[in-house]
């Protein structure tokens, strides 16, 4: 079984923000006597599952978003040590941290009542936890200050960054506790919480990140070997809200309308025609990302058509982005500048259709709209939605094994059967069955790496996963210094697109060995217009600054160029 939590207790003992490094919880329980109990110590940890404390990555820090002619603090080079999410991500991960090393230290409180195993299990739930926020820190700081102690706050204050093979090494512990002592799956009528394969999946996770091949490739075979976890049977309605708890879920967090844990800024992401503003939409970068068919990519395959971009794709294209003249959210979805009007379901009539910019200027910049995740629900919620907010799912453990196990140039069956296994599923067929889908076959170093990159870029869109991916392949100096490009304005597009008969793609770009979509020749014909700038810093961005507050009133060291 999953992860599943009730989460009316989840905001039980929490402390309120502070500037400086929070590892001395002053609000949590009645400090001599808490967690002498096995609901105290379940309230306790319950608490650990907060939203706030599990973050994940923006995709618009990333080549596979569009936000109009926005940028955000990481592809406009902003970020500083004052940048609120820089700040945010930091106190809160110490939060946790110090709530989890509270629970750990005084777990044994409940000696007389818990059994030797029980206490482990809580233990290991907290260090559970505590290894995952140290990787999130690890990940996105680098230098970071470690401590497995409950502090006061006159000793918080001595600590420095620690090696980070060091901090590596403890995470590494924590999990390993983790996975010896949670169980593997619960029995239906326990709450479901973190589980040993989770804590194998974000070991993997940390370890793949920090380059550590051999320990990822070993991690994330033991979370296969448990056979718990499987791919869900549909790709597209994995990320509906109706989809709880599935069996592709390593790890994640409920949501709840009724506990207004939801998710949030949805009409950005939905049509005009349906009550949104499609305001944040998938780059064009992305939707080149998608192989044809036969798996190729669009600049390689005979069977990609640049006016019909659609066609002949990957099925998570479709899945990914609102295929144009398609159904969608009660509407037929075309951004055309010559269709003025569209049809709408409930009334069996066209009207005005606002998802071109021809009416509406606002309208989608590149013509481009979310589907994947995108739910007809959220305009019957009154813009609420509770789709599980998944952390890392089986695909994950699956390509994270597939990229660790080339770069160890360990290439064996294994390997690609993980591969396909992934891809197969998108096409709905068995991953054996390999003349119904472009299976992968090739045993070359260099052709796999590249595979297994296209494979995650296409697998995980919209999904928080892409922007350490371009950290960790060191492609984010690249990717984001690229400009993010759209259609030319009405008018324009109409004469120079339109009429010609070059609608949508005036020419097919040309895709490079990283599988980044080049789109300067169009650019340079004036057939597209740029729309947004993006900028990296190479010399620092690869690290996250440590918070301001942190170099002023600790003394921290700070990350270089910050």
């Amino acid at each position: 079984m999953k992860f599943k939590l009730y989460i009316t207790c989840a905001g039980l003992f929490l402390v309120a923000a502070c500037a400086k490094l929070d590892l001395n919880p002053l609000s949590d329980g009645s400090s001599e006597t808490w967690n002498s109990t096995a609901e105290e110590i379940e309230m306790s940890l319950n608490g650990l599952y907060k939203d706030a404390f599990w973050p994940t990555d923006n995709d618009d820090w990333t080549d596979d978003f569009l936000y109009r002619d926005a940028t955000t603090p990481i592809t406009g080079a902003t970020i500083n040590g004052e940048t609120d999410f820089v700040r945010t991500w930091w106190v809160n991960a110490y939060k946790a941290i110090a709530r989890a090393n509270t629970v750990i230290h005084s777990v044994g409180r409940a000696a007389n009542v818990l059994s030797p195993a029980q206490i482990s299990r809580y233990s290991s739930e907290a260090r559970f936890v505590r290894a995952a926020q140290y990787s999130r820190l690890l990940s996105h700081y680098g230098n970071i200050v470690y401590t497995d102690s409950a502090l006061d706050i006159d000793q918080a204050l001595q600590l420095k960054q620690m090696d980070k093979a060091m901090v590596l090494a403890k995470i590494y512990a924590d999990f390993d506790s983790a996975a010896n002592n949670l169980p593997a799956t619960y029995t239906a009528n326990e709450l479901k919480r973190a589980t040993s394969g989770a804590a194998l999946a974000l070991k993997a996770r940390i370890a793949l990140q920090m380059e550590d091949w051999a320990t990822a490739a070993a991690a994330a075979k033991a979370c296969m070997d448990q056979e718990v976890y499987r791919l869900h049977p549909d790709f597209s309605n994995l990320f509906l809200s109706k989809t709880k708890n599935s069996v592709e879920t390593v790890f994640g967090l409920p949501r709840s309308v009724a506990l207004k844990v939801t998710l949030g800024d949805l009409q950005n992401y939905v049509t005009r025609n349906a009550g949104g503003w499609g305001a944040k939409n998938p780059s064009w970068d992305l939707f080149c990302a998608f192989l044809c068919t036969d798996g190729m990519p669009v600049d390689e395959s005979p069977l990609f058509d640049p006016h019909n971009p659609f066609e002949n794709r990957d099925p998570r294209c479709a899945a990914t982005i609102v295929p144009f003249s398609s159904s969608f959210l009660g509407y037929t979805y075309q951004p055309h500048p010559d269709t003025l009007t569209v049809w709408k379901e409930a009334d069996m009539k066209h009207v005005e259709n606002k998802d071109t910019r021809a009416i509406a200027i606002f309208a989608s910049y590149n013509g481009l709209i979310w589907k994947k995740g995108v739910d007809r629900d959220w305009l019957l919620n009154s813009w609420t939605a509770e789709p599980d907010k998944i952390i890392i799912r089986y695909a994950d453990v699956l390509l994270m094994y597939a990229e660790a196990k080339v770069e160890l140039n360990q290439i064996d069956q294994t390997v690609l059967d993980a591969i396909n296994m992934v891809r197969a599923r998108a096409y709905g067929v068995e991953y054996t069955a390999t003349a119904d889908y472009p299976a992968v076959t090739t045993t070359d170093q260099a052709e796999l790496r590249k595979i297994v990159r296209v494979e995650r870029r296409m697998e995980f869109a919209k999904e928080g996963i892409r922007y350490m991916d371009i950290i960790r392949w060191k492609l984010a100096g690249k990717v984001l210094n690229k400009i993010n490009y759209g259609m030319l304005d009405p008018a324009d597009l109409r004469t120079k697109v339109v009429q010609p008969g070059l609608w949508f793609f005036p020419q097919t770009p040309e895709i490079d060995e990283d599988g980044v979509a080049d789109f300067t020749a169009m650019a340079t014909a004036g057939l597209i217009k740029t729309v947004a700038v993006r900028k990296f810093d190479v010399t620092r961005q690869y690290l996250w600054p440590i918070p301001s507050a942190e170099v002023l009133t600790s003394g921290l060291d700070q990350n270089d160029n910050y």
